[in-house]
């Protein structure tokens, strides 16, 4: 079998890398972060120090890093991918980033005669562990057709949204704003019950089984209640995710009530020393207020 390289081990890349391992699929990997590329390589993965000594006969190159800056630099940089790819080699792209930027890169892969498969996922490590997340994908039905055997082990939650990249990424922003305001609202909720006197848990309960009830609030806030806030995703993602989201909504002429708002809490937690801790920790700014 051919290699599958991803570049990018953090909590979601590396539990991606996780996942293909198990189901057999040998995978090169690569990360700023030494010891995630050893825990890997200890499961047997390949471990390769830059993006450019990927395997020249891999499957796709897969991009797991968290913004646009790190995207450009392991496709351009000067250890980059550019430096290997060939003509008819597939880049997904996986990071929350912008759809111009999706779109940038698409072209200037396209000019090197690379596809781009625009790839965002949700659904948090455990998911993109067992294969349960959810990827959002536009490319071309051709380039979906060649890589159907890799996405279908990635995710078995798929979802096609267009033939033309970018549309994934403006899919992701969405979803991920109300993500942020779903989450703001379970932590202002929780807050407030706990300022009333009520048990948080109990109150906790009553919203999973009622009309209050979000899959985002009901995972950060059992952590939250735990006193768990061991980062699986920090606050500066949301923070990002959400900013982006509002930039992608001025750009078309929108302007809603509620997510500049929401977005400005992920910045608020951030500059209250929480950029480092899980999402969860709205909860603790919010009570803390």
């Amino acid at each position: 079998m051919n290699p599958v390289t991803l570049i990018g081990a953090g909590n979601m890349g590396g539990a991606m890398a996780a996942n293909l391992l198990e189901r057999g699929w040998v995978v090169e990997v690569c990360d700023i972060d030494p010891a995630r590329v050893h825990s890997l390589a200890s499961k047997g993965a390949v471990a390769l120090s830059i993006p450019a000594q990927a395997a020249i006969n891999s499957v796709a190159f897969i991009v797991c890093v968290v913004d646009a800056a790190q995207t450009e630099t392991v496709l351009f940089g000067e250890h980059g991918l550019h430096r290997m790819l060939q003509p008819g080699h597939t880049v997904l792209l996986c990071p929350t980033i912008s759809p111009l930027d999706v779109e940038s890169f698409a072209r200037r892969l396209a000019a090197l005669g690379v596809f781009t498969v625009d790839a965002p996922m949700s659904g948090g490590p455990a998911r993109a562990l067992d294969g349960s997340m959810s990827l959002m994908l536009a490319c071309a039905d051709p380039v979906y057709d060649q890589q159907a055997g890799l996405l279908h082990a990635l995710s078995g939650n798929i979802f096609r949204i267009s033939d033309t990249p970018g549309d994934g990424a403006r899919t992701k922003l969405v979803n991920n704003l109300l993500a942020g305001i779903n989450l703001v609202g379970a932590a202002e909720v929780l807050a407030l019950a706990t300022r009333l006197g009520l048990d948080a848990g109990r109150t906790l309960d009553v919203i999973e089984q009622s009309s209050g009830q979000s899959w985002i609030g009901s995972d950060r806030m059992r952590r939250a209640i735990a006193g768990d806030y061991a980062p699986r995703a920090h606050v500066t993602l949301l923070e990002k995710d959400t900013r982006l989201a509002l930039e992608a909504a001025r750009a078309a002429g929108f302007d809603g009530p509620l997510g500049a708002r929401a977005s400005q809490v992920f910045v608020d937690a951030h500059q209250a020393g929480m950029a480092g801790l899980d999402d969860a920790a709205i909860f603790k700014y919010l009570a803390g207020r």
